[in-house]
């Protein structure tokens, strides 16, 4: 996979599998535009380290998922800097666990506002710029939320049910302009994001950590293993190679077998 003079924009990546993702793109010679939270001398850090180590240029910008203006003036940044924008990883996320008639409103509309509705804004920016070179990969990173439900995640399993129809809709409409757009829909990642749900899940299912872990968690993977983020750019950087051309409009499960159940 080469990627030289490429640019990435990868949304939620100053950590987790955003972060892993950046790194395997600006591995194989593509410019970087990081963005997510954090503290600012961290991520400036981080900007830093992958310019070293790849030698590529690597940008940030602190877009807030839930603005769509701020949204559309980092894709605008990342064309006025690169030129254009060719990869576009739509990764940002949170998360939320309550039985449904305790589930706040606010933190519902949140969830469905950073899962999804931020990747159509994304997308929305993005397009014009991929169907000007022809050329184009845009991957959401979905769940095997977005194919089976969990219980008390209601949000959650809306939103990346609803990023798979994204997924599918786009790569209908941009066929023929050598843009593809695919979703990942790994099963449990050892992740901040799945760290921070344990305690709500302890508080739920009144069970202990190392019960979430093996009764809930990895309950359902027979692999009986976390998928790695590393799991998860690999198959990123797959979906943007020459050699995945002809895949497009798919859910590309990487779940230990979860949804094989």
């Amino acid at each position: 996979m080469h990627l030289t003079h490429k640019t990435a924009v990868i949304t939620g990546s100053s950590s987790g599998i955003g972060l892993a993702v950046a790194r395997e793109y600006a591995k194989n010679g593509a410019n970087i535009v990081l963005n997510g939270l954090g503290d600012a001398k961290e991520i400036e850090s981080i900007r830093h380290q992958i310019e070293a180590d790849f030698k590529v240029k690597c940008l940030y910008h602190s877009a807030n998922m839930l603005k769509p203006e701020e949204i559309r003036d980092m894709i605008a940044y990342a064309v006025g800097q690169f030129g254009g924008v060719d990869l576009l990883v739509n990764n940002a996320g949170i998360q939320f666990v309550s039985p449904i008639e305790e589930f706040p409103d606010d933190k519902f509309d949140a969830i469905i506002a950073i899962n999804l509705v931020s990747s159509f804004h994304t997308i929305k920016a993005a397009l014009p710029s991929m169907k000007k070179s022809q050329w184009g990969r845009i991957i959401n990173i979905a769940s095997a939320h977005a194919l089976v439900a969990s219980p008390y995640k209601s949000a959650y399993v809306a939103a990346k049910h609803g990023i798979a129809g994204l997924t599918k809709t786009v790569a209908l409409e941009v066929a023929t302009h050598g843009i593809t757009v695919n979703a990942i829909a790994p099963g449990y990642v050892w992740t901040p994001l799945v760290e921070k749900q344990i305690p709500d899940q302890m508080k739920s299912r009144s069970m202990t950590e190392e019960e979430v872990k093996e009764k809930v968690l990895l309950a359902a993977q027979p692999t009986k293993k976390f998928v790695t983020m590393q799991d998860v750019a690999s198959m990123a950087g797959y979906l943007a190679s020459d050699a995945a051309s002809s895949i497009t409009g798919t859910v590309m499960s990487i779940d230990g077998g979860w949804t094989a159940q």
